[in-house]
């Protein structure tokens, strides 16, 4: 499933469209068929990857534990134990990546728990930090020990994330050829 263009034609639908849809899925992931098909592919100590919507990013765990509706995950990352629906488990691979092409920075679904962004702040300065939580509207990004809370819309991918002192990397790309000139403080 082409997740990308599905979030395109959900832009188009009004809310009540969006809330009658959620409520319908609901119903369809709770019948037991859904479940007991999920339940059938998985055995207990399995190496799974599971869907995690807060951190919008998949995870690697190892099944402990199957209940009637939710399986007992141990996030191997974390070695944290986790109640997660049979839904979420990832049986087939599949690409869980959304990839938004905003007119302007970077989407709610174009970015993880972890990543490294920039953004210019009030005074025009580069800044990059990692993304250490993802808001309604705003990410959360720890810069150099610092809190900020900046808008999807002003964020953009990091190429070079070394610099502290605010100042990233010049790059330049060519049309035709993938040549990056990479100057610091006008010296290169």
């Amino acid at each position: 499933m082409n997740y990308s263009e599905t979030l395109t034609s959900l832009t188009q639908a009004s809310a009540f469209d969006l809330y009658r849809l959620r409520a319908a899925i609901d119903r369809v992931l709770d019948q037991p068929g859904w479940m007991a098909a999920v339940q059938s592919r998985l055995r207990i100590g399995q190496a799974i990857e599971y869907f995690e919507p807060q951190a919008n990013r998949a995870f690697k765990g190892q099944l402990l534990e199957m209940r009637r509706k939710q399986a007992v995950v141990l996030d191997l990352e974390t070695k944290k134990r986790w109640l997660i629906s049979y839904a979420a488990i990832n049986l087939d691979g599949a690409d869980v990546e959304i990839r938004e092409q905003p007119k302007q920075g970077l989407g709610r679904n174009s970015v993880v728990v972890g990543d490294v962004v920039g953004f210019l702040d009030r005074d025009q300065q580069q800044r990059s930090g990692r993304i250490v939580r993802l808001n309604d509207k705003t990410v959360t990004l720890l810069c150099n020990q610092q809190r900020w809370r900046v808008s999807y819309n002003l964020l953009h991918r990091v190429v070079e994330s070394s610099a502290s002192d605010g100042s990233l990397p010049e790059l330049g790309v060519f049309e035709g050829q993938a040549e990056i000139v990479i100057e610091q403080d006008g010296h290169g």
